[in-house]
């Protein structure tokens, strides 16, 4: 497939706002793919050029793009600039070019190109990624060099994200949504879409109802749903067992030993692989008497002199990329493996958790560290019971509990009430943290017109419509030096309009739109019923908005779609008063 055919559907996606229309064109655009290109289209389209597990480093500075910029459009440096300026995005500013091409690359051929742009590293990497990306771009026809130019700098926005692929996916091969729940499992379970489209056009329908873990590609992790008391958990579930609810990085630790050089894979909750961020766990994991293990825990860093956990603010320190080994001497960590996925070649998605626990703890009978550990666990029968021990981790300085139901088995990516978190509540009010992601901030007044910004709209996820929808306008619960920084972030996203993901009312249009990428804790009061706000508003029902919204840091470990979505918000609306 040329390349100039799939820039000819993204210019269809981007001036389309209706969801379904935008799942029809890329359905069109990856049935007529081949089962190669659709792979790279998938990626592509999401503005990368491989699955988040391996993630897409350019490297490249913007100045430097905007050099190339001005080379190909014969456009003076500082004209380019202005240009920039005015229209927010170097694609559109290089879609002005006026040079014409018959070389009619593929898709492929693209996707080659940019693979050896990436892969330059060295003495005078910059000037020769500079030529190549010239070069590349000079082989497109302008429109279509846009594309490819937004995807090198990381700024493809076309506004959907991997689920709009997996309901596109269902109308390609049935018309309507109705393969949905096929495919999604698959890619709950193989967490690649292009590798989900490849194999769905290659092998069929029958390869995704029987697919597999792939060690080295991440498994979608399981979510908790809440309820506010031991008592109406028990209600809800009956006998079931209770694990601390530690605050520190979600991991899922993958092992392959089975290779003559070990292969150990951390991979954070928004499927990023960080396994060169933690040299001490992959040292002591290498230990583990497995062959192959997919185990998922949680990390956090711990007071060597007193054995106490530290604050998540600390433990989010140790992700970086440079300084890691000293690092790891001064923010040492312990790992707490909560679940076993997978062990010596053997699927255990559809085990039990009785089963899948008793395995885990087998790993341990030969093995013992410093470092990992399986996480405590507690069979509770009664509401007493459950809240005597909660009372104790919460005493412990723990956030609460995660409570499972013994006869569950891991549904990867779903959050039911399978395992449901239990966490400090005060009667009447809405004591657990959301997590939102920052829409757009307001200049404000006042001292805070210094710092050109005075509040900020967050919004929910809204996962089956694939959109953001408002819930709050935060203005307390940062410093100055906080208010500064914020706008910092959000100046780096900024987006000349209104995202076709971000649902908003007129009322509540902010000064500066921001890319839905940053994931902020909001603690508030309570959840209300709401005439503005998006989150939750049909035709006949009210939205939800945050009632005294706080803002209390960051969620670095989440992507936006990992945010708190409409149905928790719905769920909590509806349990916040109950006893």
């Amino acid at each position: 497939m040329k390349f100039g055919e799939v820039a000819d559907y993204f210019e269809a996606i981007e001036q389309t706002s209706g969801r379904l229309k935008i799942t029809q064109l890329l359905a069109e655009l990856l049935g007529r793919a081949s089962a190669q290109d659709a792979r790279i289209i998938c990626d592509l389209s999401l503005g990368q050029l491989h699955p988040p597990h391996i993630g897409t480093q350019f490297n490249v500075a913007e100045k430097n793009l905007i050099k190339v910029v001005a080379q190909l459009t014969g456009e003076a440096l500082d004209s380019v600039k202005q240009a920039l300026r005015s229209r927010g995005d170097l694609g559109a500013v290089l879609e002005t070019g006026a040079w014409h091409t018959n070389n009619g690359m593929t898709v492929f051929d693209v996707y080659t190109a940019l693979c050896a742009i990436e892969a330059v590293s060295g003495t005078g990497a910059q000037e020769e990624k500079n030529q190549m990306i010239a070069d590349l771009l000079q082989k497109l026809e302008p429109f279509a060099a846009k594309y490819v130019l937004r995807v090198i700098i990381g700024k493809l926005r076309l506004g959907f994200s991997d689920m709009t692929l997996v309901d596109a996916l269902s109308w390609m091969k049935a018309g309507d949504k109705s393969l949905r729940p096929i495919i999604e499992n698959a890619y709950n379970i193989c967490a690649d879409i292009g590798f989900i489209a490849e194999t769905l056009k290659q092998e069929g329908l029958e390869a995704l109802k029987d697919m597999k873990i792939h060690i080295g590609v991440p498994v979608l992790p399981a979510a908790a749903e809440r309820l506010p008391t031991a008592k109406a958990i028990i209600q809800k579930i009956g006998s079931c067992v209770a694990q601390p609810k530690l605050d520190g990085f979600r991991l899922q630790v993958q092992v392959d030993k089975t290779k003559k050089e070990p292969r150990v894979f951390f991979f954070s909750r928004n499927l990023s692989d960080m396994s060169h961020m933690f040299p001490d766990l992959k040292q002591a994991v290498i230990q583990m008497p497995v062959e192959t293990f997919i185990c998922e825990g949680e990390a956090i860093v711990y007071d060597r002199d007193t054995g106490t956990f530290l604050p998540f603010q600390e433990t989010v320190k140790r992700k970086r990329k440079h300084g890691v080994e000293k690092a790891a001497q001064d923010m040492p960590l312990q790992l707490f493996l909560f679940d076993l996925l997978y062990l010596n070649g053997k699927d255990l998605l559809n085990e039990t958790h009785i089963k899948r626990r008793q395995l885990l703890l087998s790993v341990f009978k030969e093995f013992q560290s410093d470092v990992i550990h399986p996480i405590e666990e507690v069979k509770v029968e009664t509401a007493q019971e459950l809240e005597t021990y909660f009372n104790q981790n919460i005493s412990a300085g723990l956030e609460g509990l995660v409570v499972k139901r013994e006869d569950s088995t891991y549904q990867p990516g779903k959050r039911n009430f399978n395992w449901i978190k239990l966490k400090r509540q005060e009667e009447g009010h809405l004591d657990d943290t959301i997590d939102c992601v920052i829409l757009g901030y307001y200049y404000g007044s006042g001292k805070r017109a210094e710092f050109g910004i005075g509040a900020f709209l967050v919004g929910v996820y809204n996962k089956e419509e694939d959109l953001f929808q408002t819930i709050a306008k935060v203005g307390t619960g940062l410093k100055d030096a906080d208010w500064k920084d914020l706008k910092q972030q959000c100046d780096a996203i900024a987006v000349k309009d209104q995202p076709k993901e971000v649902v908003c009312n007129k009322q509540l249009y902010p000064d500066v739109w921001v890319a839905p990428e940053l994931v902020c804790l909001i603690r508030a009061d309570e959840i209300t019923l709401s005439p503005v706000h998006a989150a939750g508003k049909t035709e006949t029902d009210l939205g939800f908005a945050l009632r005294f919204p706080r803002f209390m840091g960051y969620r670095d470990d989440k992507s936006a779609e990992e945010a708190t979505t409409v149905d928790e918000i719905k769920h909590m609306y509806a349990q916040q008063y109950r006893a």
